[in-house]
């Protein structure tokens, strides 16, 4: 079996969110910020980075860490968490990383002369006068920046807006001067706020109605065009906008990605969520010959375990980004082979006979794990009831005759085998009380073809899956 790559990409122990892929020489860095396992606020570990070639997207490795939270002069005693980051190669040649603190509203700068060395605070960006930007009256607050820089000028991208709050008029942007720290070009928004949508002079942002901007501020280039991607106001969904200008005006392009596979209509409802979703936060980047789109996911149940995600996408000859599904194959360039075991946790659907687009409500299947942070046990589904279905995509199934499972839990019943979420049972997997992993087998006639696979059960009680054996 040739080796194979999933969502999530890392490790299933690994919490790496708010994804921004950069491509520097000949391998893709992945940048975000850092959850843990069962956490309990968002962002509270020191960033770390990934790597891998890129012609090899399946061979990812740990960087270590490249900047503790400690190492900011405003958070030496490690009080506040590091949110989402960004990073350009300055003029110079070296690598900034640009990122804002929970609890103050500025943006410190870090540097390092690899893309993935220890980097080392730099200094805040800043107004001409000195004044850090958020400080200045007339600021807005600063969050989660986005950077890109071309010449001796870096644009920086911030902006946090929530619902009902009309000091944030939206995404905003400012030009550095080439000592990546102070501002030559004072910020002005480019996409607005859902405060701003509709009642703006500017007619360029009615077309933003019902996708405002939220946060997650990502700006990147490609075939002469400006996207700038964020996170709208109703969070679990990626969307776009293009300029011929990294000024602006940016004009509104679509979703690309949601992380509850909401309003795609190829396989269900394009109202029908299919995962349990909430904030989202990534970019694209041409990796090799192909553009990817990276997310992340919620897992444990809760807003502060997320894992980051992979899709191929494609830009179209009118500079147009159809959306694409969430699926469990992400960068493997292909559906997985159909023989083997599969880890549970790789499921991109997961959901009950109860929609919900929101992750946190009692008693929702879940992904999660028996490990405390840091520890390298495998994650599993829990909590799976009646009418529970857990789903994977996608697979070349050849010959498949058995499937096995491995569950534990206090159930009673079987699992529907289908390869539509609403199609025809192929087979049915008994199970049982147990108090520990246990294996089950049924015989099922899955046809040939690329197909999706999904679990539904049927039955009392509540039990978890660990894994998943094609024979």
């Amino acid at each position: 079996m040739k080796k194979q790559i999933f969502n999530p990409y890392l490790p299933s122990w690994e919490y790496i969110p708010d994804g921004e892929p950069h491509v520097f020489g000949d391998r893709v860095y992945v940048y975000g910020s850092h959850d843990i396992a069962h956490g309990w606020v968002f962002c509270i570990g020191d960033y770390v980075c990934y790597s891998a070639p890129v012609d090899d997207l399946t061979s990812w490795h740990y960087e270590g860490v490249i900047y503790p939270r400690t190492a900011d002069p405003l958070n030496n005693k490690g009080n506040m968490c590091l949110y989402a980051p960004d990073v350009t190669q300055g003029p110079d040649g070296r690598y900034y990383l640009y990122y804002a603190l929970d609890k103050v509203s500025c943006v410190s700068v870090a540097v390092c002369d690899t893309p993935a060395g220890k980097y080392e605070f730099y200094g805040y960006v800043k107004h001409q006068d000195g004044t850090k930007l958020g400080e200045r009256a007339g600021d807005e607050p600063q969050f989660d920046p986005g950077v890109i820089t071309e010449g001796d000028k870096t644009y920086l991208y911030t902006g946090f807006c929530a619902r009902g709050d009309k000091s944030r008029s939206g995404a905003r942007v400012c030009i550095l001067d080439k000592d990546m720290l102070t501002i030559i070009e004072e910020p002005q928004t480019i996409v607005p706020s859902c405060e701003y949508s509709l009642n703006s002079p500017n007619e360029n942002f009615k077309g933003f109605a019902d996708h405002e901007y939220f946060e997650a501020a990502s700006i990147r280039k490609a075939n002469g065009k400006y996207y700038f991607i964020y996170s709208s106001i109703v969070m679990h969904e990626l969307c776009y906008a293009t300029s011929d200008s990294p000024l602006g005006p940016f004009t509104y392009g679509g979703v690309i990605v949601s992380n509850c596979d909401l309003h795609i209509d190829s396989y269900k409802p394009a109202d029908m969520p299919t995962a349990y979703g909430a904030n989202n936060h990534g970019s694209i980047e041409k990796i090799g010959d192909d553009w990817y789109i990276f997310y992340h996911r919620q897992t444990n149940g809760n807003w502060y375990s997320r894992q980051g995600c992979a899709e191929k996408i494609k830009i179209l000859e009118d500079g147009s980004i159809p959306q694409v599904e969430i699926t469990s194959c992400g960068l493997n360039g292909g559906p997985l082979v159909s023989k083997g075991v599969y880890p549970a946790h790789i499921a991109c659907h997961l959901f009950t006979d109860k929609p919900s687009m929101y992750v946190g409500t009692p008693n929702q299947p879940r992904v999660t794990t028996d490990g405390r942070d840091g520890d390298e046990v495998p994650s599993y589904v829990a909590e799976i009831t009646k009418n529970t279905t857990i789903g994977f995509k996608y697979f070349d199934m050849k010959n498949v005759k058995q499937i096995k499972i491995k569950t534990r839990g206090y159930a009673n019943g079987y699992f529907e085998v289908k390869t539509k979420w609403d199609g025809e049972v192929y087979g049915k997997i008994p199970v049982e009380f147990t108090n520990f992993w246990t294996e089950n087998t049924a015989e099922v006639n899955i046809p040939d073809g690329i197909s999706a696979l999904y679990f539904t059960f049927k039955g009392d009680g509540n039990c978890s899956l660990l894994e998943f054996e094609l024979l």
